[in-house]
């Protein structure tokens, strides 16, 4: 077949009030070259400090997102992208006050084994 269509996104369940719809990926369509997701994170929103195996693009649609960055800090806007490498520390938050939406494309496809979550 030359395509996958994905008639709805596979919704990860989560504990911290982030909105996470994996449109491709190894959850919803067995994806394991990439994932594409779409994600609202609420304000006051934080992740724990990563080293993912992964490629990671993220594209902001609303709000401002936080990247500390092997030691260095960045807060993208609405409509700016950013790449960060695989092998790179990185913690995501929303410290602002109003939710975040953006959208990440991962290469290889995102995996709960290869993201290398501290703590």
């Amino acid at each position: 077949m030359p395509y996958i269509k994905n008639p709805q996104p596979f919704v990860v369940p989560t504990t911290d009030g982030k909105m996470i719809e994996e449109h491709h990926g190894r959850a919803s369509t067995g994806t394991t070259d990439y994932s594409l997701a779409h994600m609202v994170a609420p304000p006051g929103w934080s992740e724990p400090f990563q080293s993912p195996l992964f490629d990671e693009i993220t594209i902001v649609i609303h709000g401002k997102k936080q990247f500390e960055l092997d030691g260095e800090t960045l807060v993208l806007g609405a409509g700016e992208a950013i790449l960060v490498k695989a092998g790179s520390r990185v913690r995501y938050s929303n410290p602002h006050s109003e939710p975040t939406e953006y959208w990440s494309i991962c290469m290889p496809a995102f995996s709960l084994e290869t993201v290398n979550r501290e703590g």
